[in-house]
């Protein structure tokens, strides 16, 4: 008999300031390995890098789900980040395409299981999506949660899973089945948000940008600067060092930051001056962190 493929998960929930809550919603996630935790309390977010075999990551994340419900209260929430959920997103990254199958799988498994037992609206997004419309997470999020409300209450929004309504205290959760893709930030070396959107608009994909790049300014008010918020979904069209670059021609570049996992090969010829925060290749390359978990 093979061997059940290893899976990867990066749920986000909706509290980055709250050590404990994030502590004990990172321990509820087990027996799923956590590899990397990544919280930022201007965003209002932690995000959770996990992996676990196939047949063990949706009961993982039932339970880090249960955590999560049973701790935030969005209504309370404080952050820069878009969302609707206290766990926002889940999804589940197959590393190579032969797991794509086992991905599709675990991810509906934990989007039924969630949705049943939470009582927590699940959305599918991605290649998961059962309308076009819901491909895109920012369809979903437009608005925040009081938007969510409103359109699931008109019935402009109908969670796959769960009840039709939002959960009162804690919205709904979005699911997907992926690759790996790039969560990656860059601080400017000035507060003005403005600029920072204005340069996420011309280099997000809709915008005109690389293809599958994602990406919204944000003010960060703990270390008074705008920031630049990338999601990469393909790195080989859209290079880290292309988007610094980018970047670099209208603004001057602080920093930039790593959220959870990338592959090795995402920092070729990254320009060595510019710092990236707290970075740990052990810890944050995929390749050297599933050889750890292994």
């Amino acid at each position: 008999m093979s061997e059940r493929p290893l899976l990867l998960s990066v749920p986000n929930v909706s509290e980055g300031a709250d050590a404990p809550t994030i502590d004990a919603i990172g321990r509820a996630f087990a027996p799923a390995w956590l590899l990397d935790l990544h919280t930022d309390p201007d965003h209002g977010r932690s995000v959770y890098s996990l992996a676990a075999p196939q047949g063990e990551l949706a009961q993982a994340l039932l339970s880090g789900a249960r955590a999560a419900v049973s701790r935030i209260d969005l209504r309370r929430h404080r952050g820069a980040h878009p969302h609707v959920g206290a766990i926002d997103v889940a999804p589940v990254v197959y590393v190579d395409e032969s797991a794509r199958g086992a991905a599709c799988a675990e991810a509906l498994t934990a989007a039924a299981l969630i949705g049943d037992e939470l009582e927590l609206p699940v959305f599918l997004y991605g290649d998961l999506a059962t309308i076009q419309h819901n491909r895109e997470r920012a369809n979903i999020r437009r608005g925040g949660p009081t938007a969510l409300a409103e359109r699931m209450q008109t019935s402009e929004l109908k969670p796959d899973y769960g009840p039709p309504l939002p959960h009162e205290s804690a919205g709904a959760l979005l699911v997907t089945a992926r690759p790996p893709l790039i969560a990656f930030n860059v601080d400017l070396a000035t507060d003005d948000v403005e600029l920072a959107k204005r340069i996420a608009a011309r280099l997000r994909e809709s915008g005109g940008g690389p293809s599958g790049v994602r990406a919204i300014g944000l003010h960060l008010p703990a270390r008074a600067r705008a920031q630049v918020s990338f999601n990469v979904h393909d790195h080989t069209k859209a290079p880290l060092k292309l988007l610094v670059q980018e970047v670099a021609k209208e603004a001057p570049i602080a920093e930039a930051e790593l959220v959870g996992l990338a592959p090795a090969a995402a920092f070729d010829d990254f320009p060595p001056d510019v710092p990236i925060r707290n970075f740990d290749p052990e810890r944050q390359l995929i390749e050297n962190a599933l050889r750890s978990s292994g």
